[in-house]
């Protein structure tokens, strides 16, 4: 066996084993879900079934925690979208050791405990007379999301061309204008991934809106209480559901991305085409 094939060998064994290790616990999780036991387990196998599932449709309780989920997610996303941005331009807006300030204070909350946060924004607006609640799992759950969003930002607005917005102002263009037409443009990718991060950190966050929460659930601290209280494989045929939803979700993406490439190419080649063409007319 030759150097290269070895190292090669190598390197597909250990992609095999992480992929294993990625996979096979979804693999154990949704096995689950389709046996036939009161205890999520596929060994041993009990026969197929799909109770599991029946189960979770008429689960009122979970319905509402997950609808409580999303709701806090988009509230989340609403709120951490312009606090992340305007953070990450007013670091872009000052140079210095002002700048190591801002940066530091803005990457702090995302460094904090999700427990002392949730603490800390119960007693905060505790001496304000607000109870808890969803609400007060929203502002928690911003303190630090926005911080996500602020990276993806600033990361964004590194390659961002400050000559055209002084151009665009000495053609006349207003502020307005030139964040509405020029920089919002440019900052659109990164603002789509930082909603999709804020969603989905909130609707997985346990810790801030455990303390928080009030008397309402979300769709993670009601799967934490049926831990404590006894799990049955409904979770797991939630878990189905989500991973199937992921699944085609990154399908669709994959054939939306492959189907802009093919459209992209189709009309590279017709100018390309048309191009020949006229030189030879």
């Amino acid at each position: 066996m030759t150097k290269s094939t070895f190292a090669r060998a190598v390197l597909y064994g250990y992609v095999a084993l992480f992929l294993a290790y990625m996979l096979l616990p979804l693999v154990v999780t949704a096995g689950a879900a389709f046996n036939d036991s009161r205890f999520p387990s596929v060994i041993p196998w009990r026969g197929a079934t799909l109770r599991w599932f029946v189960d979770f449709w008429h689960d009122e309780q979970m319905w509402r925690a997950i609808r409580n989920t999303v709701w806090v997610g988009l509230t989340v996303v609403v709120l951490a979208l312009p606090l992340g941005t305007a953070g990450a331009l007013l670091i872009t807006s000052v140079s210095g050791k002002l700048r190591i300030l801002c940066y530091g204070l803005m990457v702090a909350p995302m460094l904090t405990p999700g427990a002392v946060i949730g603490i800390a924004t119960l007693l905060f607006w505790a001496n304000y007379g607000v109870s808890a609640g969803l609400h007060l799992s929203v502002l928690g759950q911003t303190s630090y999301i926005a911080t996500f969003v602020m990276l993806l930002v600033l990361a964004r607005l590194q390659s961002f061309d400050r000559a055209l917005e002084e151009a665009a102002l000495d053609l006349g263009a207003t502020h307005g204008q030139v964040i509405r037409r020029i920089l919002l443009p440019h900052l659109m990718p990164a603002l789509v991934g930082g909603a999709v991060v804020a969603f989905f950190q909130s609707v997985e966050n346990f810790n801030v809106t455990l303390f928080t929460r009030g008397n309402s659930d979300t769709l993670m601290v009601y799967v934490g209480s049926k831990v404590r209280t006894g799990i049955t494989p409904t979770i797991n045929a939630l878990a189905v559901v989500l991973i199937a939803i992921a699944v085609l979700g990154a399908l669709a993406y994959e054939l939306k991305r492959r189907s802009v490439e093919r459209r992209i190419r189709a009309d590279e080649r017709k100018a390309r085409q048309a191009e020949l063409i006229e030189t030879r007319g």
